[in-house]
């Protein structure tokens, strides 16, 4: 008996889907608080091709789906030898400074919270990687991405 429900079972999905960062975020208006939140999302789908979102809305699901949506416009496709990286590469994006090298196999994804979810979305198997300058989880995401797209 279906009681007004639908369906959602889609099967195997596309992308990976990993939540780096849920913000809420307030704002002042004459009849009170408006609250929002803002998410920000890394896809892949281990084979090469990753993208990075920033969704806002009132409530997380929506701003969820809205970073995801903007994620699989705008997504990279990074070239993978042997499971890891060509090259060593060194990115300075603002604040962030990013240092990606490739590994040897069976040396497994070294790097730290930010880092690890972008080259484990793209289906790098085996890196070393240091993040130094920021702490700021979002801007070594993007640091790590431009450095992806370098490469390529």
């Amino acid at each position: 008996m279906n009681r007004g429900y639908r369906n959602y079972d889609q099967g195997p999905r596309e992308f990976d889907e990993k939540v780096i960062q849920v913000n809420r975020v307030s704002k002042k208006t004459k009849g009170g608080n408006k609250i929002g939140f803002s998410v920000l999302v890394v896809i892949g789908d281990k084979k090469g091709r990753v993208g990075v979102g920033l969704g806002k809305a009132r409530d997380v699901a929506s701003a969820i789906r809205k970073a995801v949506n903007y994620a699989k416009k705008h997504l990279i496709t990074v070239p993978i030898k042997n499971g890891t990286i060509e090259t060593d590469i060194f990115i300075k994006l603002g604040a962030a400074k990013v240092l990606l090298k490739p590994a040897p196999l069976g040396s497994g994804v070294i790097a730290g919270g930010a880092v690890r979810a972008v080259v484990e979305a793209a289906g790098i198997r085996n890196i070393s990687s240091k993040v130094l300058g920021t702490k700021n989880q979002a801007s070594n995401v993007y640091a790590t991405l431009e450095a992806l797209r370098k490469i390529s």
